[in-house]
């Protein structure tokens, strides 16, 4: 199964007709899928399941219906165990960038959190998992598909944000900062830390 976000709606694609009563069943091969992410932000559908039985070709018939970008980042831990987050366009995110041309996802993923943070020293510890969303850029809706590795560094020296691509802040957080930037972050971003990171005391939760 994957989700594939629209602002942080996710729609499923799975290899079950029925995944649930409320949400609408379409088969990927079939679906209108620049349609469909209209009426997700028009606010029109929040619970949609595209299906095909191979799991295998679920990603191939989605690679069809948009222009595709593909990104790799890293969630890197320090020896303090501190995760290392950016702040951009009013949200904590995880540094990412594209992945150049003959590029690997590794190299590229280093690369992009190097250039991001200003951080030195990185080491990929494990493949974590692909994230997707759809984005719009000159009017044309595209999908990234993201490759994330979990990365470790000693380095202790000074965090750089890279101004130029809009990178308010480069900072460790620990386990209780992480959990509250969390709370101001990305659905596909949540994906990729363990479930204790994203469970808050109820208290946290009365407005």
């Amino acid at each position: 199964m994957y989700k594939v976000f629209v602002k942080d709606i996710p729609i499923i694609l799975s290899t079950k007709k029925n995944i649930g009563s409320h949400y609408i069943s379409i088969p990927i091969k079939e679906v209108d899928f620049k349609s469909l992410i209209d009426q997700i932000i028009n606010g029109e559908l929040n619970y949609v399941n595209l299906y095909h039985r191979n799991e295998k070709k679920l990603e191939k018939h989605l690679r069809k219906k948009l222009p595709v970008v593909e990104a790799a980042g890293g969630l890197v831990y320090n020896q303090k165990k501190e995760i290392l987050f950016i702040y951009r366009n009013s949200k904590w995110d995880l540094p990412k960038g594209g992945v150049e041309k003959k590029e690997t996802y590794e190299a590229a993923a280093i690369r992009e959190v190097e250039e991001e943070t200003g951080v030195e020293g990185l080491e990929i510890k494990d493949f974590i998992m692909k994230t997707y969303h759809v984005f719009k850029r000159n009017d044309i809706y595209k999908l990234k598909i993201t490759y994330w590795y979990e990365m470790y560094t000693e380095f202790k020296g000074e965090l750089i944000p890279q101004l130029n691509e809009d990178i308010k802040k480069a900072k460790w957080k620990n386990f209780e900062k992480s959990q509250k930037a969390l709370q101001d972050s990305y659905e596909n971003v949540k994906l990729l830390f363990p479930k204790e990171y994203l469970t808050t005391h109820p208290n946290d939760r009365i407005s």
